[in-house]
């Protein structure tokens, strides 16, 4: 990512932020340009390059006013149904882009990847820059960090005993297809990570939350016949080694809120909104 591309991050980043934070006044165009310093037009043609919709749309799909005011008034409407009557969610054809998980053995899992050979490269994405990491068997790592050298740092420390090497490979490109903005042709990718069997059982539960859509730790839990864990599937979506394309972004609070984000609320935020913007920008070619 440029310099010019970095600032342009970081500005959006700055007006999705305040978006978020001031919702319910619901800013106009003028006010969030002031906030990022820029005209009100270059800031809606910089938003709408970047995140495939307008401001004021974007700030329409993240107001959860209005979800909130359903749940309160019938408790027994699930969040699925007031995610999509509040434009919350859409059906879409990606949902077909489904993740191969093939565990590590446990041997591998006890003993930090020792003699793995691990790949890893670092990219830009729509989100910031990330680090991706695959063995032989399949993506086992990625993140967003904007540190290189931090970045080394913490995917070492999930395989202190593995062989590491910089270097591109199809497994990388491959994953890294995801935030293109055609969708129309969505690559299968395979995983290989390190986990649990209840982890493993979790990360593949969020796999199947289509584009779009959101779900609660609560659905998880009784996705995975354990509806009492709810507590323990969050930890669990709190330790997915693959930002994005494990897509536990797209879990929230069961009120309604966003909640947190390992690589921050800002940029979770940020993708859910993206990722509705490229099901509208599909639907409109239909």
């Amino acid at each position: 990512m440029d310099a010019t591309e970095h600032i342009n991050y970081q500005r959006i980043e700055a007006a999705i932020e305040y978006i978020r934070d001031n919702f319910r006044g619901q800013p106009n165009l003028d006010e969030v340009a002031e906030k990022i310093h820029l005209s009100p037009s270059h800031f809606q043609r910089l938003f709408q390059d970047w995140a495939g919709t307008s401001p004021k749309k974007f700030l329409q799909y993240i107001s959860i006013e209005h979800a909130k005011q359903l749940i309160n008034e019938d408790r027994q409407l699930s969040l699925f149904d007031v995610a999509h009557e509040t434009g919350l969610s859409s059906t879409s054809r990606l949902h077909d882009l489904f993740v191969t998980i093939e565990g590590m053995t446990p041997a591998e899992y006890k003993n930090g990847g020792k003699d793995l050979q691990i790949n890893f490269e670092f990219s830009e994405s729509p989100f910031g820059n990330v680090i991706v990491a695959s063995t032989p068997k399949g993506i086992c790592y990625m993140a967003f960090d904007s540190n290189p050298e931090k970045a080394l740092n913490d995917l070492v420390a999930k395989f202190p005993n593995a062989s590491f090497s910089r270097q591109t490979d199809e497994l990388q490109k491959n994953a890294l297809k995801i935030f293109e903005h055609d969708w129309n042709h969505p690559q299968q990718v395979k995983l290989h990570l390190k986990g649990t069997d209840f982890q493993l059982k979790v990360w593949e539960s969020l796999l199947k939350i289509p584009l779009g859509h959101l779900a609660t730790y609560g659905k998880i839990a009784e996705a995975i016949h354990q509806p009492t864990a709810s507590r323990a599937v969050g930890t669990a979506i709190g330790s997915n080694p693959v930002a994005f394309l494990i897509p536990c972004h797209r879990v929230i609070q069961s009120s309604g809120v966003f909640g947190g984000y390992m690589w921050g609320p800002t940029r979770k935020t940020a993708i859910i909104g993206w990722e509705h913007a490229q099901i509208n920008s599909s639907d409109e070619t239909l």
